[in-house]
């Protein structure tokens, strides 16, 4: 009797072979009876046009590949390659990215998944309505994961006061505004290029409570926190960083000052199992209730050990 050939799911980073799933991915296609592989596909940040739309070439030419997951390149794989997708779900194409790539049929589909699985982690440690105590937002980052966090944010009955943007990249932060324009709180939003000055004046204008968000890719990608030298946390800020791997200064430097500060400190880890968990149900056809996400959960944290 032939054994069935393996499927397989890809997974499109920088330094994908240093990323927890490769160790927790076996464990999930055992419990899901998925029969599936998983195999990085690393890409430079700023690759060419060319090589995004040979990764997905690459992918849809081997029978076996089911799809994957898009982290660090979600804004420049639409951007770059978006022809050769037969459809995108709502929030893609609404907000121009994609971290989910399905294919079925040689077809290819992109779906965003970030502005869905943000919110999720959020709502894991901080309450419901949250926000209606006047608490800011401040997010270095104007990527395809800063752009997620936006969309999620200014949707929120109950938003922040007001939501501000730092990157390094005028026209990143343009798209970002130019994705949330039509979104109930977009006049909360406040774009910022980065600088010691800018960044310092915010943190200050800060109401308690706040939550600060490192989601430049510093820590992980590349080294370094987005958080200039020699200014601190404003106190009894939450500090999320949504990276859970790497050299996490952003991370390192809220938890030394959590005490003499009262910070609420929390890494990416959740965020993490939220966006890989909804990829892989996405990409294998699979009802990802509560209970499942409890049982992949529980897997996953073999990986933490």
């Amino acid at each position: 009797m032939t054994q069935q050939a393996k499927r397989v799911m890809r997974f499109i980073g920088v330094s994908t072979a240093s990323s927890s799933i490769n160790k927790v991915f076996p464990k999930w296609s055992e419990l899901l009876d998925l029969n599936a592989e998983l195999k990085g596909l690393d890409l430079p940040i700023g690759a060419t046009s060319q090589q995004y739309q040979a990764a997905l070439e690459e992918m849809r030419s081997d029978k076996n590949c089911a799809g994957a997951l898009v982290t660090t390149h979600k804004i420049a794989l639409f951007n770059s390659a978006n022809e050769m997708f037969t459809s995108f779900d709502q929030v893609a194409a609404a907000c121009g990215e994609v971290s989910c790539v399905k294919i079925v049929n040689g077809k290819i589909e992109g779906a965003a998944k970030d502005p869905i699985t943000a919110g999720l982690a959020i709502e894991e440690f901080l309450p419901r309505g949250y926000f209606k105590n006047g608490a800011d937002v401040l997010v270095f980052g104007d990527g395809g994961a800063a752009t997620a966090i936006a969309w999620y944010l200014t949707g929120l009955a109950s938003p922040p006061r007001k939501v501000h943007f730092f990157g390094i990249n005028s026209e990143r932060l343009l798209h970002l505004t130019k994705v949330i324009e039509s979104r109930p709180g977009s006049d909360l939003v406040e774009t910022h290029i980065s600088s010691k000055d800018a960044i310092e004046k915010i943190l200050e204008e800060l109401n308690p409570g706040s939550l600060i968000i490192n989601a430049t890719g510093m820590g992980k990608d590349i080294p370094g926190n987005p958080m200039p030298e020699g200014i601190s946390f404003p106190n009894e800020s939450v500090i999320w960083e949504l990276n859970y791997r790497g050299s996490l200064e952003f991370l390192r430097q809220a938890e030394a000052e959590a005490s003499s500060s009262n910070l609420k400190v929390y890494d990416g880890w959740r965020y993490f199992i939220h966006g890989w968990s909804s990829v892989v149900a996405e990409v294998f056809d699979i009802k990802l209730t509560p209970e499942l996400l409890a049982k992949l959960s529980q897997a996953a944290e073999v990986a933490r050990q």
